[in-house]
């Protein structure tokens, strides 16, 4: 099951609430001992990459974009229900139409690039 926090980072990010998200992941991320903390990161940092997209800063989402690989590229497809693939193509898909769109034209990205995280929570059964 995921961390409360890291459910809670999901659906922020669902909503574009994307510094938030950031904030949710983070307290997750900081509170699992386990190796899956790593997927959190990964995640709070394409929440990161959102963020700098809707605030026009090309240097910080393709920095933080490379930054995101490192901790999302370990994963398998789907892992504790976050579809793992789809967002790593979902981010590839954003930081290509950042790159098209360059440093100095930010302001015409289209919006709805920027997916939620798909995601199925776990239910526990009886």
């Amino acid at each position: 099951m995921l961390h409360r926090q890291a459910v809670e980072g999901l659906i922020l990010i669902y909503e574009g609430r994307y510094f938030e998200a950031h904030e949710a992941l983070e307290t997750a991320w900081r509170a699992e001992p386990g190796p899956v903390r790593e997927l959190y990161r990964g995640v709070l940092q394409a929440a990161v990459v959102y963020l700098h997209v809707t605030r026009h800063n090309y240097d910080g989402a393709v920095k933080v974009y490379h930054r995101s690989q490192k901790w999302l590229t370990q994963w398998p497809a789907v892992c504790r229900g976050i579809h793992v693939g789809q967002l790593r193509a979902d981010l590839e898909a954003v930081i290509a139409e950042v790159r098209r769109l360059g440093r100095d034209h930010l302001d015409g990205f289209d919006r709805s690039l920027l997916k939620p995280v798909i995601w199925e929570e776990a239910r526990e059964t009886e």
